[in-house]
């Protein structure tokens, strides 16, 4: 321990736990940064200059865009408004139209955008906003990796800290960065874990590795990383958050930090990640639809948010000053859990520079951006239920004073990704209830075995493009590079993959479609879902937990069954829910296993790039020569 950086504080909140001294904590010397908490009742706050990075035409990319949103979402909806205004609208007839608009709205709306950047990325304009350097400088300036954690596996979390390092150490940048893991564990035996972890890490490190410890984990994630700030910020221009199961490239590193420097008036880069190291068929499921087609919906994304683009809350680059003047979160008013500290802060500091005049970009232009998923369809439902309260605290924040008009949007967009679903279902049991008055016609069941072109099939047809029309988009750009055809495996893996992810993705989104229906009336209903930990890792879920978990999907397709029984001629229609929901347990359980995962990669389901050590794109484009240790700021090492 001779090379650690020991220093005494006497404040209670940073202490280590035994077996470790209790004086000593591995930080630098301070250099605070006030970051006052933000207001949003004054209007004048917001900045009325465009920042120099925000593209050429942007209002016109929005229009074609949304206005692109509204000819789908007019198209889709011709049919079901002609034939419920037949005999004119009941009110039944309404709410189950209104309802499908506003749906068919978000799909199309999403499909648009995707569009959008298949367009950018088969023209190779994904670069054409931020310009990242394909051999970037030597830094100018000094960078903080922060690496928040909470009673998380340090040593697998450590790991990626690793992998991290070792890369900014081949390039010869080392000197440039410093490592911070910020612990908010509980739990004492996880923090011993965290600093043994650490210590192995700084034995290796070529970066300083420096360890902190709260015991009141006061706001959380976004808590810690502002404590953080108001101590040490001072001391780097730049900071990378990651989360305990995210890593980036040395290389992907190097250019957030050179486009930083070229662009002063950039306060936030967002990374677009993709998935790795995904185990059990449920992961595979999204690393294989993220690995295809994330980057797509991307480069949609930041072609028309342009400079006021949003943040994710990790594998981003932010400017640290900037970031302490303008992004301290308030409380907001009222009980939890729509009152009290902000859960889902990210996209509301992305807002808030924005609002100080700071460009905000996402990029779809950098490979080297990672992150693992939650291993189960339990373990997905359980954070999503976290997040489905931090997002619908935003409805509070979207009329804010200042606020510039896309960052609303935006605010909105994450509320629609989870009111969608009680939405979905309503509109399932609005359009059952209405066939419900209706005499039995076994013409309605076989018509979907032999359809015929008429203007509800049209629509049908229309609806079913624009809902996996993004995933086509995905497939039709990987095919259209020989190099990233190669790297998948092919044409015909690909085909093969895509086609059981949307087969996957289409049993599951019943189940998640009643778990976020139940997680939005808990949380209307004032339960506060807290911070649990996440897991990271599992092999297999048991039947009595599955049953127990699933129990609330398994009871609302047994109520459908119930309500068929009325109408027999309309079960064709309806399976694709209803089997879902009533196979909810035996999905879980299935989709939570490794072997069976890694039997279908075997075969050649689902692989991505990644699990074959085939880069999509070069990420080593150079190797830099070790660099002048930077003086200005710089923190001696013990």
């Amino acid at each position: 321990m001779s090379n650690l950086a020991v220093q005494i504080d006497a404040n209670d909140a940073f202490d280590i736990p035994l077996p470790y001294p209790r004086v000593a904590h591995w930080l630098p010397e301070e250099a605070p940064l006030s970051m006052p908490r933000q207001q949003f009742d004054d209007a004048a706050m917001q900045a009325s200059v465009s920042p120099d990075t925000r593209p050429n035409g942007l209002f016109g990319r929005r229009v074609v865009v949304f206005g692109s949103t509204l000819v789908m979402a007019a198209l889709a909806g011709i049919a079901p408004f002609v034939l419920s205004a037949r005999e004119g609208f009941q009110p039944l007839e309404m709410l189950a139209f209104g309802l499908f608009m506003i749906l068919i709205t978000a799909i199309a709306c999403w499909f648009c955008s995707t569009f959008a950047g298949l367009i950018v990325l088969l023209t190779g304009r994904e670069q054409k906003d931020l310009d990242f350097a394909p051999h970037p400088p030597m830094p100018a300036t000094r960078t903080a990796l922060l690496m928040p954690l909470y009673n998380e596996d340090a040593r697998a979390s450590t790991a990626r800290l690793a992998a991290l390092d070792a890369s900014l150490s081949r390039l010869g940048v080392s000197s440039a960065f410093d490592i911070f893991v910020l612990s908010d564990s509980t739990s004492d035996a996880a923090a011993a874990s965290e600093l043994s972890a650490c210590m192995a890490l700084r034995a290796h490190a070529g970066c300083a590795v420096y360890y902190r410890r709260r015991l009141k984990n006061v706001e959380r994630k976004a808590g810690n990383i502002a404590d953080w700030t108001r101590q040490f910020g001072g001391a780097y221009e730049f900071m990378i958050v990651l989360d305990a199961d995210s890593t980036m490239a040395g290389e992907t590193v190097l250019r957030l930090v050179d486009a930083m420097e070229r662009n002063p008036g950039v306060g936030l880069i967002q990374t677009a990640p993709t998935i790795i190291k995904a185990q059990t068929l449920f992961a595979r499921v999204s690393q294989f639809g993220v690995r295809l087609y994330g980057r797509v919906a991307a480069a949609g994304l930041a072609w028309w948010a342009g400079s006021e683009a949003s943040y994710w809350g990790h594998n981003a680059i932010l400017r640290t000053r900037a970031f302490a003047d303008c992004a301290g979160l308030p409380e907001l008013e009222g009980r939890k859990p729509f009152g009290g500290h902000i859960m889902s802060h990210d996209v509301v500091e992305a807002a808030l520079l924005r609002r100080a005049g700071w460009a905000v970009h996402v990029t779809a232009a950098l490979d080297g951006s990672c992150e693992e998923t939650p291993p189960t369809v339990t373990d997905f439902i359980r954070r999503d239920h976290r997040w489905c309260q931090g997002n619908l605290q935003h409805i509070a924040l979207i009329g804010a004073k200042g606020l510039n008009p896309i960052s609303r949007l935006q605010l909105a967009m994450g509320c629609m990704a989870y009111l969608s679903s009680p939405l979905w279902l309503a509109s399932l049991i609005a359009g059952l209830a209405l066939q419900l008055q209706n005499p039995v016609d076994w013409g309605s069941f076989w018509y979907i075995l032999h359809p015929q072109a008429s203007p509800f099939m049209l629509a049908s047809l229309l609806a079913g493009v624009l809902l996996i029309g993004p995933k086509l988009m995905g497939c039709v750009l990987v095919l259209s590079r020989p190099g990233e055809r190669r790297a998948f495996g092919g044409a015909r893996r690909i085909l093969k993959g895509m086609g059981l992810e949307i087969l996957l993705s289409a049993l599951l989104a019943p189940i998640l479609m009643v778990a976020n229906t139940k997680a939005v009336i808990q949380i209307v209903g004032g339960h506060d879902a807290g911070w649990g930990t996440q897991q990271r890792t599992a092999d297999g879920l048991s039947w009595r937990d599955a049953f127990s978990a699933m129990r609330w999907q398994m009871l609302t397709g047994a109520a459908f069954v119930v309500a068929l029984s009325f109408r027999p001629d309309l079960v064709t229609w309806f399976a694709p829910i209803v089997l879902p929901l009533l196979f909810a347990a035996p999905i879980a359980v299935v989709t939570s296993r490794r072997r069976t995962g890694e039997a279908f990669a075997r075969k050649g389901w689902m692989v991505t790039p990644d699990e074959d050590s085939v880069a999509v794109s070069p990420l080593v484009l150079h190797s830099a020569p070790r660099p002048v240790s930077i003086e200005a700021g710089a923190l001696a090492r013990a």
